[in-house]
């Protein structure tokens, strides 16, 4: 399965991001299929220049976005979408039950009545 994510690029404490198209599985700092702009959030405003055309045709080919990277996408007016909220693709919508106590164990056999 491709997807749209940031490859981590620039000096120690000083990351830039390149916009990649790679394999789910792969490492991103290994090779990718191609290379559809960059991402530098240091600036003021954080400034990112994406190839427009290639971004929607790897999407109309199958592609899937990071959460990350489909928000910064929407954010440049690259796709027309609501924005992901943090973390929310790993939660689930349903709110977790507590967990119920374990009943006490019944014994097997029921005790023998002493004699009269």
């Amino acid at each position: 399965m491709l997807t749209i994510r940031l490859s981590r690029v620039g000096k120690k404490k000083k990351p830039t991001f390149r916009l990649i198209v790679s394999e789910k599985a792969r490492d991103t700092n290994g090779t990718y299929l191609e290379l559809l702009g960059n991402y530098n959030p240091h600036t003021n405003p954080p400034t990112i220049n994406v190839k427009t055309e290639r971004v929607q045709y790897w999407i109309s080919q199958g592609a899937s976005t990071s959460s990350t990277v489909h928000n910064l996408l929407v954010g440049a007016k690259v796709i027309e979408a609501k924005k992901i909220a943090r973390g929310a693709a790993k939660k689930s919508d349903k709110p977790a039950e507590p967990a119920k106590p374990a009943a006490p164990a019944q014994p097997a056999t029921p005790p023998a009545e002493p004699a009269q």
